[in-house]
């Protein structure tokens, strides 16, 4: 992740707005534990994307529409204030906005949930700067593994 650090040796303010948000979505799922919050997970995603800066949005709903085809029985659900994709509450997939690390892409990335292992190495994050019908189709082939 490319940030811009005043510090070395300190977190940048976007990394501990992303610290902050990750605090608070855990106090909100443990508020709201036992009950069915599928819903709630998925209208705070979509509430988040449509935040996003408009490249950031246009990818980023496209993508929560693959997953959601690709892969319908993972869960949305914000993760460090990204739209994130779990399964059991393991996230498998995620959207990073370029806005959020002031970094010059967006990205989708893949947790060490995800079943892309392939060989001694393989990629786990993707640069996204613009979604072509076979972009799409490889994020959806991505999905579709990642998520078993």
């Amino acid at each position: 992740m490319a940030t811009h650090r005043s510090d070395q040796a300190g977190f940048t303010a976007q990394e501990r707005a992303a610290m902050t948000e990750r605090a608070t979505e855990l106090r909100t799922a443990a508020a709201r534990r036992g009950k069915n919050t599928k819903a709630e997970d998925e209208k705070g995603v979509l509430e988040k994307i449509a935040e996003l800066e408009a490249s950031d949005r246009l990818i980023a709903e496209r993508f929560h529409e693959i997953v959601r085809t690709a892969a319908p029985h993972l869960d949305p659900k914000l993760w460090y204030g990204m739209p994130a994709y779990a399964v059991h509450g393991k996230v498998v997939c995620f959207f990073q906005g370029a806005k959020k690390f002031t970094t010059r892409y967006s990205t989708v990335g893949f947790t060490d949930a995800a079943q892309l292992d392939d060989g001694a190495m393989w990629p786990t994050a993707f640069a996204v700067t613009e979604l072509t019908p076979a972009v799409e189709e490889r994020l959806g082939e991505l999905v579709r593994r990642a998520a078993g």
